[in-house]
C-alpha cells in the first residue's frame, strides 16, 4: 500500500473516531504516528476524500461527507473492475487484484434495494440480489459503473 493510501485511510479512520476540529490537530495526531503531512497536503487530502467541516453543539468539526467520498470513489471504481458476469441468481465481479473488497464495500454503501448484500474477495465480488429479477438492472448498473469517465 502506498504511503499517500496509509495517510488517507488512517485520515479517514481519525475522523471517524475523534472528534478533529482544526487541520493543526490532525496534523498533529499524525506526526504522533510518524506520518509527516504539510498543511497544504493535508488539503488536498480532504478535497480527494471529500472532507467537510460541520458545525456541532460543541463547536467545528471536521467529518466525512458521504456523498462527496462517494462521487470521488466512484470515479475510481471503473478502472478497477474487469468483467461483470451473472447466472440466474448471481452477479460476480472480476477486479483487479486486491481491490474486490474495496468494491464490494462501496456496493454495499449504495444501498440499492435490489441488492442484499456483496461477498468481496481478492480479485471476485460476489452480489446477491434481493431477487433474480433484480440481475438485469445490477449487471447495468455495474456496466455503468465501468464505462463512467473520470471527472464526471
Amino acid at each position: 500500500m502506498s504511503s499517500k493510501l496509509k495517510r488517507l485511510n488512517r485520515i479517514k479512520e481519525l475522523l471517524n473516531s475523534k472528534t478533529i476540529s482544526s487541520h493543526e490537530g490532525l496534523v498533529k495526531l499524525l506526526s504522533d504516528e510518524g506520518i509527516q503531512v504539510t498543511q497544504a497536503t493535508l488539503s488536498r487530502d480532504f478535497a480527494e476524500l471529500g472532507v467537510i467541516r460541520t458545525f456541532t453543539e460543541y463547536g467545528p468539526r471536521y467529518i466525512l461527507d458521504a456523498h462527496e467520498s462517494g462521487k470521488q470513489i466512484a470515479k475510481l471504481i471503473g478502472f478497477e473492475i474487469i468483467s461483470v458476469e451473472n447466472n440466474e441468481s448471481m452477479v460476480l465481479i472480476r477486479t483487479l487484484a486486491g481491490r474486490a473488497q474495496g468494491i464490494a464495500h462501496f456496493i454495499d454503501r449504495l444501498n440499492n434495494p435490489e441488492i442484499l448484500g456483496t461477498v468481496g474477495g481478492d480479485d471476485t465480488v460476489l452480489i446477491i440480489p434481493s431477487s433474480h429479477k433484480n440481475i438485469p438492472s445490477i449487471v447495468a448498473l455495474i456496466k455503468k459503473m465501468m464505462t463512467e469517465q473520470v471527472g464526471s
